[in-house]
């Protein structure tokens, strides 16, 4: 698809795939009518191409067609990175176990069959998309403090070796340090996974002294999936984790950081080759962003728990301790 991508600024985008005219035109209608902005496709390859292109909320997906399946599109988004988060419901006449097992595996969330009553139709979709909204604003969430995450299905550790989701930080750390083809866990993994089967969960750590990558086993999620946290470990990482949680800038990122290993401006200035005036004005403006006036509360908001970090004073009040800007920051 060239052109234009459609408005998403007023309602969901739906992603109809399906061969024959009269259902595309059937669905295109009631959703439309709905509020949905719909997007369609009668083949596999098109269908790929307005996903990537689009990213849709939801896609809405005919088993048979010709050429490329409905199975094999699954799939084939699946895989994606861009397209991996989107819900996929199939819609299909083939109501045999073997079939519905094979959509599921294939990776749809859920299935109705033809013909196509809208009115239930639009109610799984409503659902399907608000866990897919939250699922993935909670994996966001996850990345932004640094804590990339994947989930690996129980089942599959013996066979498939592949990830059922991992978040955008997982996949970049995974071919950083195992150049894993993306979706793909690393047999060291892998077999890291098989040996937690008793007691408590060890950690992984791969990488060398300056830079490593630690990788912890959560507990099972409901879907009965292991999930695994992975930290990188290094300066480096620190800093931009900090840059990511607070909405700092590179720089004032840095100062911030060295600030927590209880560094002075004029150590700082030496580390960054900044003046130690730089560092001060940098640092100012990080106390302004986390809403704190000293040193020690700017460190302890960053490696402490929030049930430490005193309330702020009520206005009119000076809290104890306040000192000027310029000494706060010196």
């Amino acid at each position: 698809m060239t052109g234009v991508l459609p408005d998403r600024s007023a309602s969901d985008l739906v992603l109809v795939v399906d061969d024959v005219p009269g259902n595309l035109s059937v669905l295109h209608d009631a959703l439309d009518e709905a509020g949905y902005t719909v997007l369609i496709a009668a083949n596999g390859e098109a269908a790929i191409e307005r996903a990537v292109q689009a990213i849709p909320d939801i896609v809405l997906l005919d088993a048979v067609m010709p050429g490329m399946d409905g199975f094999e599109l699954a799939r084939q988004l699946k895989a994606r990175p861009e397209t991996s988060h989107i819900p996929i419901i199939f819609m299909t006449g083939l109501t045999e176990t073997e079939h519905l097992v094979a959509a599921y595996r294939a990776g749809c969330v859920d299935y109705v069959t033809k013909p196509i009553r809208p009115q239930e139709l639009l109610a799984r979709m409503t659902v399907h998309m608000q866990s897919a909204r939250q699922a993935l604003q909670a994996r966001n969430a996850l990345d932004a403090f640094g804590h990339a995450t994947m989930a690996i299905h129980a089942d599959d550790l013996l066979t498939v070796g592949k990830a059922v989701w991992q978040t955008a930080l997982a996949r970049e750390l995974m071919q950083r340090y195992f150049d894993a083809p993306v979706g793909q866990v690393p047999d060291e993994v892998l077999s890291w996974l098989r040996s937690q089967t008793s007691g408590e969960p060890r950690p992984l750590t791969i990488g060398a002294q300056a830079r490593q990558l630690v990788l912890s086993l959560q507990q099972r999620t409901s879907d009965d999936d292991w999930l695994i946290v992975m930290r990188e470990v290094s300066d480096a990482a620190a800093v931009q984790a900090l840059q990511r949680a607070f909405k700092l800038t590179m720089k004032e990122a840095e100062v911030l950081y060295w600030v927590t290993k209880g560094k002075t401006n004029r150590d700082i200035g030496d580390i960054l080759g900044s003046s130690p005036a730089t560092v001060k004005k940098h640092l100012e403006h990080v106390f302004d962003k986390l809403g704190v006036e000293t040193r020690n509360a700017a460190a302890l908001m960053v490696m402490g728990p929030p049930s430490r970090l005193a309330p702020p004073a009520p206005e009119g009040r000076p809290r104890v301790g306040r000192r000027s800007r310029s000494s706060r920051v010196a």
